[in-house]
């Protein structure tokens, strides 16, 4: 009869886990020595880039990625990646290795002390098994969960000495086991929701991360054109569901109450589709709704739709409602005028941001892949930016720091596993990059071809900004002058330069679309507004 380990090895190849992300320490090592030739480790050097990493991954792939921490410490150093990832919908099966199960009780060290509790709230479900037999299913149960709707982190704590136990025999039918989600509106609500859109003199769609997550982009845009109404992407957006230049496209929805309301002042009817209602940042408070206005809310989570403060929710299987609605029968309403050509650009040192997001819309392949982590740009990378197809941007969903460098590498891991040839760019400010720049020796060790831009300012620029938003000039702590990042890339062995022109970064940048192995660009930037 086989072991816990060997089933568990077993059950993981049958689900298509075989990429592990991980930092070993002494409770993991059973589990993990003799992996099997056909699954591949990736160390990071920090639980949070390992995380972030595996999070890049999942959200690229469409996958769930599997990662392995060390106990409570390491289970600690994971937490703050890990806010994005509940946020974000990412699939993630952590597993995390506990102490000999008989000594747990006496707080040895290395015990995680209640090991199902440390991460909660932050997962979907956590457990630490309570016998070595029932591993393999706890186990399957994560795998299974972190999959069906909606998505998202799950944690199982396992005792090291639990491996070498023998499997009960059951667990062979862990094996074969399939789950799927089926949630679909019923014609009766289809043709309800059809009546309510075709009724409205000036509908407007908003749409979110989850409509880019299940590659419903396509479906969004036909039904925008057969409503001819314009498409807002919902506040704090952590994927872009909708393409950049088309002619319905408004941009990003402010993060604050207020500033939703105005965006959508003059819209009988908004329909949410696969977002939160809402996601909000600044503290600005105001009216819901604008006046006369009716929200409709289609999500595949059960929590977004119970928690939001108004409109009428149902929960669903977003890919499938877009789908039918997009497709229903009747003519295309005359479509919103576009928006004006993003503006010119000045060329100076130091580089201005909107300069540089010019130069990659022109210069970057048209599937690039773009993580980006610089905050205190958004407004200029939107306004420039030209992104056509699913899965083309990523960002931190909770807004948690050290999440953009890693991920840029999980997610090019993916691509690469995937063979699609999309070259991932990661836009990482100065200020964020020193939270995950131990994921640059990942990069490195694994030829992981992601061309990373470091957008260096010297100072927390978004914090700065929201400082003025508080009234709290004055505060210390805002800059952090004197890192040479290409310096510290080339200490973790990979390719850098420094730039201080538009000019310069484009010479870089295109020399580093010719290369297939990590590249990391700095550029000095004037520092601007959100």
């Amino acid at each position: 009869m086989a072991d816990v380990r060997d089933v568990t090895y077993e059950l993981l190849r049958a689900r298509g886990l075989t990429t592990l992300f991980g930092n070993p320490g002494s409770n993991e090592l059973p589990f993990l020595a003799g992996m099997p030739a056909d699954f591949r480790y990736v160390l990071g050097l920090h639980e949070g880039a390992v995380l972030a990493m595996a999070d890049g991954y999942a959200q690229a792939s469409g996958r769930p990625a599997l990662v392995n921490l060390h106990a409570a410490a390491g289970t600690g150093n994971a937490l703050g990646a890990l806010t994005n990832s509940v946020y974000s919908h990412s699939p993630l099966v952590i597993t995390a290795g506990q102490q000999v199960r008989s000594t747990i009780g006496q707080e040895v060290m290395l015990a995680n002390v209640e090991a199902a509790t440390l991460p909660r709230p932050l997962v979907k479900w956590s457990c630490e098994p309570a016998s070595a037999q029932d591993v393999p299913r706890a186990l399957s149960q994560a795998l299974h969960l972190a999959e069906l709707p909606a998505k998202g982190p799950v944690y199982v704590s396992v005792p090291y000495d639990d491996w070498a136990h023998e499997a009960p025999p059951e667990a062979r039918h862990l094996l074969a086991r399939r789950t799927a989600a089926a949630g679909a509106l019923t014609a009766e609500q289809c043709e309800e929701l059809l009546a309510d859109l075709d009724g409205a003199a000036n509908p407007v769609l908003v749409l979110g991360p989850e409509v880019d997550a299940e590659r419903a982009n396509d479906d969004a845009v036909r039904l925008a054109e057969r409503l001819g109404a314009p498409v807002w992407i919902a506040p704090s957006p952590s994927r872009c569901p909708f393409p950049t230049r088309h002619p319905a496209f408004r941009g990003v929805l402010p993060a604050a109450v207020r500033g939703v309301t105005e965006a959508l002042r003059g819209h009988d009817l908004i329909l949410v589709v696969g977002a939160p209602v809402f996601r909000y940042h600044q503290f600005v408070p105001g009216e819901h709704l604008p006046d006369g206005a009716r929200l409709l809310h289609l999500t595949g989570d059960p929590g977004e739709a119970a928690r939001a403060p108004m409109g009428e929710a149902l929960v669903c299987s977003v890919a499938d409602a877009l789908a039918r609605l997009g497709a229903a029968p009747g003519g295309a309403r005359r479509a919103p005028d576009p928006l004006p050509e993003p503006p010119p650009v000045r060329d100076g040192s130091p580089v201005d941001p909107a300069a540089l997001f010019a130069a990659l819309r022109e210069h970057a392949p048209h599937d690039a892949v773009y993580v980006k982590e610089s905050t205190a740009t958004t407004g200029d990378f939107w306004r420039q930016v030209d992104l056509r197809l699913p899965g083309s941007y990523f960002f931190p969903a909770s807004g948690g720091l050290g999440f953009g460098l890693p991920a840029a590498v999980g997610a090019q891991l993916a691509h690469d596993e995937l063979g699609t040839g999309r070259r991932v760019i990661g836009l990482i400010g100065d200020g964020s990059a020193n939270y995950g720049i131990t994921a640059l020796w990942t990069a490195a060790q694994q030829q992981v071809p992601v061309i990373f831009v470091v957008l260096k300012n010297g100072t927390y620029g978004a914090l700065r900004w929201f400082a003025g938003v508080l009234d709290a000039v004055g505060t210390p702590g805002m800059d952090v002058p004197g890192i040479d990042f290409a310096g510290i890339a080339r200490g973790y062995g990979v390719d850098a330069t420094s730039v201080r022109t538009t000019a310069d970064f484009t010479a870089a940048f295109t020399r580093a679309l010719d290369q297939r192995r990590p590249v990391l660009i700095e550029v000095e930037t004037e520092l601007t507004e959100p």
